[in-house]
């Protein structure tokens, strides 16, 4: 089977697989120009609620196919920020699901995620000092925001690789999961992702990204969703709210 991100919807979960299993999950130009229309279709889709990436087996994601990169390797470049952002822009939560390598475009699109859990054993890495290539503005602000000045120039100067452990305590992952429960620990967060407002989700996606000039939109949203009212009689009832509110894609 050729290189592909494979997708499926599930109990309005969206999981999307990179799977490239001849190079520990690398992505090749035609998977990076794949990732932008893919996203659209499942942000346009009522039914998805969250979206978990996830790479086939036991590696997340290598990078980018170095094969890519003879070329152009600034088209390389421009189609990895492309999906970057994309995902970054998806406007229902994400979540990577990380087992072995994250390195390089691995690193990139996990980190363009709002949350990342890794299973013990996993490794990260930010790897265009090893290669002689500039990493983008956009990604090196992305990976400051999450880890901090510091810990950003420790990737990116050396390219070493860190574990999770180390990830863990950067702010590069979110949770760390013994060997085996990493599956049964995203299942059981998107679960509860998908029960909550997505209003909320929306709104604090925004503000948590600096997003800014949508303050009166979102105060008109609340003011007209009925999600904080049903919210509150949930709470009072002591029932599950039916939250209504949806997101427009």
């Amino acid at each position: 089977m050729e290189p592909q991100l494979q997708h499926g919807v599930t109990d309005s979960v969206a999981t999307v697989v990179i799977r490239h299993p001849a190079k520990r999950n690398a992505m090749t130009a035609a998977m990076w120009r794949s990732l932008p229309p893919l996203l659209d279709t499942l942000a346009a889709d009522p039914d998805v609620r969250a979206l978990v990436l996830a790479g086939e087996g036991e590696t997340f994601c290598a990078g980018a196919d170095i094969s890519t990169l003879r070329e152009s390797p600034e088209e390389a470049q421009g189609l990895a920020v492309a999906a970057e952002e994309a995902l970054a822009a998806f406007p229902k939560p994400t979540l990577a699901a990380i087992r072995g390598h994250c390195v390089g475009g691995g690193a990139q699109l996990a980190a363009a995620c709002d949350l990342r859990f890794a299973e013990e054993g996993a490794l990260f890495g930010v790897t265009p000092a090893k290669l002689g290539i500039v990493y983008p503005a956009s990604s090196t602000r992305r990976l400051v925001a999450l880890v901090g000045p510091s810990a950003a120039k420790y990737l990116l100067f050396s390219g070493e690789l860190i574990d999770a452990e180390r990830a863990l305590r950067t702010g590069l992952v979110d949770e760390v999961l013994p060997e085996g429960e990493l599956d049964k620990r995203v299942a059981e967060f998107t679960r509860i992702l998908v029960s909550r407002s997505q209003l909320t989700q929306a709104a604090a996606k925004e503000f948590a990204n600096g997003l800014t000039g949508r303050d009166d939109h979102w105060v008109e949203q609340a003011r007209g969703s009925g999600d904080t009212a049903e919210g509150v009689a949930a709470f009072l009832e002591r029932r599950q709210p039916r939250f209504t509110w949806r997101t427009s894609g």
